[in-house]
């Protein structure tokens, strides 16, 4: 893994190999670890051997999709979980949202506000940490 350290560790799920691609770029030269996983099952297993301070997920996946993932993932951790879909119907949004998503962005997406959440939802975890 490259990146600066101290940035933060971050976990993308999403089954579009190309998104996956740009989105280890971006968040790379940003100065963050990155790990990718193709799926849900892998993301999960990833989630749980290596760990991360947020994960962006996809909801539209075969196997598990991004619903099923994050049901899990909150079974066993309040990791920042934001939401990285296509979807843009409100039901959609409240659901995700109602179920444990720190956050929802919509695809397309613009970068810059991408990595503004990112921030803000790595600063609130931090913040959360010290507090306990």
């Amino acid at each position: 893994m490259s990146g600066k350290k101290g940035r933060g560790f971050i976990l993308v799920v999403d089954d579009d190999e190309a998104i996956l691609a740009m989105l280890k770029c971006i968040l790379e030269l940003e100065g963050y670890n990155v790990i990718t996983a193709s799926d849900g099952g892998a993301g999960l297993t990833l989630l749980e051997e290596k760990g991360a301070d947020l994960v962006l997920l996809d909801i539209m996946m075969p196997g598990l999709d991004g619903f099923q993932v994050l049901d899990r993932i909150r079974q066993h951790s309040d990791v920042p979980v934001i939401m990285l879909t296509a979807k843009d119907e409100v039901c959609t949004v409240h659901y995700t949202l109602e179920i444990g998503a720190d956050d929802y962005v919509r695809k397309p997406f613009n970068t810059r506000e991408l990595l503004a959440r990112i921030e803000a939802k790595l600063r609130r975890a931090k913040l959360n940490l010290v507090r306990v």
